[in-house]
Formats: C-alpha cells, structure tokens, sequence
C-alpha cells in the first residue's frame, strides 16, 4: 500500500497487518474506530509530530473584558484555520501604539534622536538600551502572568481587564501547540509508530473479545486463546510506550517558561 493518507486506508492497512481477510478479526468496526481514537490521542498527547507550535492572534472585545479571559475554543490560526490548543506558553500584546505617540516616552525620544538616519547613525547604542530596559521591565514587573487549562479552553492573564493594559481592541497574540488534526493533514495517518500502535490497540481489543470464549473448541479441533493474543498485545503496546517515552516525547515548554 501507498502512503495512507485518510482514516479508512489506516484502518485497511490495521486489520490487514492482524491478518485479514485471510484470519477472520473477531472486533466490532465501531470498537476498531474507538482504539484508532485511542491511538490518536495517545500519539496528539506526547508524540512530537502529534503537535504544532502555532500563533492564535485575538483582539480584546467587551466580552473578553467581562469574563476576564479568552476563549481558546474559538481559537484561529492566521489562515483562519480552527486550532485544538494543548498548551499555551506566552503572549505578546501587539499594541504598543503610547510608546509610539507619547513624546516624552523613552523609546520614543531614542527613536527620535539615535535613529533618525539609518545610513549613519549607529544602532548599537540604542540595542543596548532597549535590553537595558527590558532588562529593568523584567526586573520591576516581570512578563504578564497567564494561566491556561486545556480542558477549559480558557486563557486567564492576570492584568489589569479594560483598562490601559488591557482596552478594548488591543491586540494578543498567544504562543500556543495545538493539535494535528489527521483528517486536515492526511500525512498524518502514515505515521510509523501510531499505525504500530493502532494495530496493537485493535489486537488487545480482539483478545479481550475472544477472552469471553476461552476453552471454546471449534469445529476440527481449533480452541481460542484470546488471553495469549492479549498477552502479544500488551507487550507491544508498553514496547510502543517505552519507545515513544524515549524518543517521541513532546516539548513541554508551557511549563519551563
């Protein structure tokens, strides 16, 4: 098989790999979607490739000011894009349009007076400036603290709601990791590990089923044991954890930073 790109080929490609049709696989077709499920979470909770690091740009609306949070569930990429946000590290407020007015800010006089001609004035005086004072601003009031709860869907950022800091039409933009949705990136399904992963999913799941039957013997002789397909299964499944604990972990940087 070519790279499998849609659900239904991975999931072809799953029960073939436990031997069908040649062996009848005695699992229902909604408990073979539910362990492909179980896969998929699996592989978006801890998995690298599970991830994307993504910018969810929102502007401040009376709504936001009232809860005194965003709502990460109507979350958008830049191409308007639906996002699933796992984590949310930083944000950035984009309006900085005081510094850029205000006359007597500091910034502004430095823009004015060091950075008037590019072509020669030097810029180094004014870089160690401004690190100087983002030095003091981390110092005196630190970065904006925010807290974040994926199964809330909620940003909560400790500033001062409608006022200066935080009016009406200003603009956030939130370092986040949102979730791969296989069924907008087909590659997804061609995965090594989640389609090693699945099958074995999908072989628990059927000795588990045959397990209920043990001792059986059918016609010619053949007995069921579905507790040594069980038995394979589990092995493979904490063999896949093992190796995704090892090599395929996620970045948890919303909690270093």
């Amino acid at each position: 098989m070519a790279n499998i790109t849609n659900r239904t080929d991975f999931t072809t490609y799953c029960l073939k790999k436990l031997g069908f049709p040649v062996i009848e696989i005695n699992v229902d077709d909604d408990q073979v979607q539910d362990r492909i499920d179980d896969a998929l979470q699996y592989f978006q909770d801890y998995h690298f490739d599970g991830l994307q690091k993504v910018y969810w740009i929102h502007t401040i609306t009376q709504n936001d000011i009232n809860n005194r949070y965003l709502d990460a569930s109507q979350a958008v990429d830049t191409a308007n894009t639906p996002l699933e946000i796992a984590g949310i590290s930083r944000i950035f407020p984009l309006d900085d349009s005081q510094a850029n007015t205000n006359m007597f800010d500091l910034r502004y006089q430095l823009r004015l007076n060091e950075l008037y001609d590019f072509t020669s004035a030097s810029y180094i005086n004014y870089t160690l400036t401004q690190q100087h004072l983002r030095s003091l601003e981390l110092q005196f009031t630190g970065e904006v603290p925010i807290r974040f709860q994926r199964h809330m869907q909620r940003l909560y950022i400790d500033w001062a709601w409608g006022m200066q800091e935080a009016p009406v039409g200003q603009v956030v933009v939130s370092e986040c990791y949102a979730v791969i949705d296989p069924e907008q990136y087909g590659l997804v399904w061609n995965d090594r590990w989640l389609k090693e992963y699945s099958t074995a999913l999908i072989k628990q799941q059927w000795g588990n089923n045959l397990s209920k039957f043990a001792g059986l013997q059918l016609p010619g002789g053949v007995t069921l044991d579905g507790q040594k397909i069980q038995k394979e299964a589990a092995d493979e499944i904490q063999k896949l954890r093992d190796e995704m604990s090892t090599q395929y972990f996620a970045p948890l940087e919303w909690f270093m930073n």
